[in-house]
């Protein structure tokens, strides 16, 4: 059967592209909803008191190990159970947290920051719901947590604050932007520790420690500061996304770890200097900053507290040796908050931090994703809408590729032009596939015509396209933002639904087992899928049918496979695929290429007619 040449590279490059978006659909796509799900139902049940779970209280105290150098913070022993999160917050003596974008308290038990709650984020798009809360104390159902200290040398015997140690405010009042708190713990040896926290109007602590010695002996001291998170986090579980231990340090560079593989390699243990490490989440982080010029001994560890599994990222400076009637002095930084762009990018730059940005998950295409980011966030300070800001985004990237993609519809217009010339080279040579090659390469080089031209519109697409999911899938500024109607949430689904008859139906079709995930097609996958329809439609029907029957289904293919993502890429995808029929219609118009539209349509109907 003879092939059509120049639809040829077009249907390689179609194929392969659903071939990928498959392959993402099924890992990817699919679990999305669930994950989503599952996460929403777990934080309900917190926050209603209905599941506490059974934790540990473990307690992360400096621990003297015996060996050189002491690591900080194990584990203690577990608790019997996990007491709702108000009750813990309630057993013990704490210093409350106030400013414009925290809420939450210092325990001085322990000294520990192990209460905070992100003021400005909700769980889900009602303003009235629950605030995110990000810290949690031992004992209450998620522990999570940051301690700071200082550990004594092997065979030290001198007694230091640990996660047991009472401490006392200096005066009173709660922590704010420019109201700092000092803590004190005399150790009744002669040790005074004094404890400055600071906090900055987003999400930065600053921690000063001192240690005063009144005895007639010299104390040698490691500086340390620990972050640690006991019961395995519920995460989404994409490749796409890194949820877990993460880290810059120095020439080693970026450091990632899935929860799963630091229980499978128990501690990773790193020296450099100019590094940070901490936990990440989707949208939230905790991270210790040290300065950057200090020597870190860091370090990524899990274990088992009783039945829970714990996980800790942690660090030691160098020894400070305190002699009588001296004073030791040692800085420590945390973030803990919302992973925002601007933010996130402004302390990488004011605190010299190396590579802080990367802890936002910028994937492969950094070199595309971010400056998109960029792009998306600027217009949208100028339109006010993120949905604006991608159609917007959409109309900048068609017009730096105008001129490629002119070419390539001026080319796939010659090429419509000559169809009689290469329908007759293919019957003339029919029985010598080589001279039909031959025959057909001099005509597109008589024409000048480029015979991969076809691919190209559909490559650029790609890379764009993945940047574009990345956005919305992993910065939190595209959480919650909404579009116009029924969109509320640009990085979320189309909540509508084709197979409930857009809600008019009292049940969830996505709840049906075995094809529930499959029956997910809102009113902009649709509008999508129209569209890509009328851009095929917008060519002449291949006459080959393998080839033919593709072009028909992949409209609805691609429709059902990108029901499921966020709603901002699929609009995305629905206006790129409008202002390619509109610049693609006009340049056959320009070359005296007849539209095939309407034919095709037409035709298309006329088939139905005569096979009823």
């Amino acid at each position: 059967m003879m092939q059509s040449n120049d639809h040829q590279n077009t249907i390689i490059a179609v194929v392969l592209s659903a071939v990928v978006l498959i392959s993402w659909q099924y890992f990817v796509g699919l679990p999305q909803m669930e994950k989503q799900k599952q996460i929403q139902q777990q934080q309900a049940q917190e926050h209603a008191k209905t599941n506490p779970g059974a934790q540990t209280n473990p307690g992360a105290t400096p621990a003297q190990q015996g060996a050189s150098p002491p690591a900080p913070g194990q584990p203690g022993a577990p608790a019997a159970g996990a007491q709702p999160r108000e009750e813990v917050l309630a057993a013990g003596p704490r210093i409350a947290i106030d400013t414009p974008s925290l809420k939450g308290s210092i325990s001085l038990r322990g000294g520990r920051l192990d209460d905070l709650a992100l003021v400005k984020f909700r769980e889900t798009v009602d303003p009235n719901s629950p605030a995110i809360v990000l810290l949690a104390p031992s004992g209450s159902p998620q522990p999570f947590y940051a301690e700071f200290g200082w550990v004594g040398g092997p065979g030290a015997t001198v007694k230091l604050p640990d996660a047991t140690s009472v401490w006392k405010q200096e005066g009173s009042g709660a922590l704010s932007v420019n109201s700092p708190v000092t803590l004190t713990f005399d150790n009744g040896e002669g040790l005074t520790f004094r404890r400055t926290i600071s906090v900055d109007e987003k999400f930065l602590f600053t921690l000063k420690d001192e240690v005063s010695n009144k005895t007639s002996d010299a104390v040698t001291l490691f500086p340390f500061a620990l972050i640690s998170r006991h019961g395995t986090p519920q995460t989404l579980g994409y490749y796409i996304l890194h949820e877990g231990l993460v880290g810059v340090l120095g020439d080693q560079g970026l450091q990632e770890h899935t929860y799963k593989n630091i229980e499978d390699k128990k501690t990773i243990s790193l020296e450099a200097t100019n590094g940070w490490l901490g936990f990440t989440d989707k949208y939230w982080a905790a991270a210790l900053l040290p300065e950057n010029t200090a020597h870190l001994r860091a370090r990524f560890s899990s274990n088992m507290s009783g039945t829970t599994r714990t996980y800790q990222t942690d660090y030691l400076l160098d020894a400070q040796t305190v002699a009588p009637n001296a004073t030791a002095t040692a800085n420590a930084r945390l973030f803990a908050g919302a992973k925002e762009v601007n933010v996130i990018d402004n302390y990488d730059k004011t605190l010299k931090l190396n590579r802080f940005e990367l802890l936002i998950d910028w994937g492969w295409f950094y070199f595309i994703t971010k400056p998109l980011f960029w792009v998306i966030d600027t217009l949208f300070k100028l339109l006010h809408n993120f949905g604006l800001a991608i159609l917007a985004t959409t109309v900048i990237i068609k017009l730096i590729f105008f001129p490629l993609a002119n070419k390539s519809y001026a080319s796939m217009a010659k090429m419509k032009a000559v169809q009689p010339q290469m329908a007759e080279i293919r019957e003339r040579h029919a029985d010598d596939k080589v001279k039909q090659q031959q025959a057909l390469m001099e005509l597109y080089k008589t024409q000048k015509i480029n015979p991969l031209a076809g691919c190209l519109p559909i490559l650029i697409q790609i890379p764009v396209f993945f940047a574009l999911y990345k956005v919305l899938f992993v910065t939190i500024e595209m959480r919650h933002a909404p579009f116009f109607g029924w969109i509320k949430d640009l990085a979320a689904p189309d909540p509508t639904n084709l197979f409930n008859l857009f809600g008019l139906l009292p049940y969830d079709p996505l709840l049906l087992p075995v094809i529930g995930h499959f029956l997910h097609l809102g009113i902009w996958p649709i509008i999508m899928g129209i569209t890509m329809w009328v851009q095929m439609k917008l060519n002449p029907t291949p006459p080959d049918p393998t080839q033919a029957m593709i072009f028909n289904w992949m409209p609805l293919i691609f429709t059902f496979m990108l029901a499921s993502f966020p709603a901002g890429l699929v609009i995305y995808w629905a206006w790129n695929n409008t202002l390619s029929v509109a610049q693609q219609s006009v340049i056959m118009k320009k070359n005296g290429t007849k539209i095939e539209l309407f034919d095709n349509v037409r035709a298309l109907f006329a088939k139905k007619k005569t096979g009823t």
